[in-house]
């Protein structure tokens, strides 16, 4: 009875989300928000411990320390950013993708230009996706689906 509880809270928590897609990313934004501005506090600290023994590795810490501190602060404030910053990673990744598949169709083996083609199609869903994950309506119906799939899933399970 308690699992057929918990997957009819998911289902409706994904409706809920998909109809109002920004609240699905507002709890992600917040909980790594508020992880890394701790990291960003003790990076800080680390790093002005450190100062004594190497400064160069103190200031590095220092540095980090305070990119953090900023990005947990955005976060928590703004969950743009984080959508922004998740399609931005995505966008990399198809980037990367890109680029070795170019690098496998110059190549000399024969093998790898299918795989190379494969990667460079790929990378350019991948940068399609990141595109439109950057905007967090998206990003928000992706977390709405995924907890409607969870619930179905759970609901059809058997103990």
């Amino acid at each position: 009875m308690q699992k057929m509880a918990s997957a009819l809270t998911l289902i409706i928590l994904g409706l809920v989300v998909l109809a109002f897609p920004v609240l699905g990313v507002i709890p992600f934004s917040l909980i790594t928000g508020f992880i890394v501005l701790i990291l960003g506090i003790g990076l800080v600290l680390s790093g002005t411990m450190e100062m004594g023994e190497s400064a160069g590795l103190g200031i590095l810490e220092l540095i980090l320390g305070i990119i953090a501190l900023f990005l947990g602060i955005g976060f928590i404030v703004n969950p743009g950013l984080f959508s922004w910053l998740v399609g931005l990673l995505v966008w990399i990744a198809g980037l990367f993708l890109i680029i070795a598949g170019i690098m496998a169709l110059i190549s000399k083996t024969g093998g790898s230009r299918w795989n190379g083609l494969t990667a460079i199609i790929i990378g350019i869903i991948y940068i399609i996706i990141g595109i439109f994950i950057a905007d967090p309506r998206v990003l928000g119906a992706l977390i709405g689906i995924w907890l409607i799939i969870t619930g179905a899933i759970m609901l059809t399970m058997k103990d």
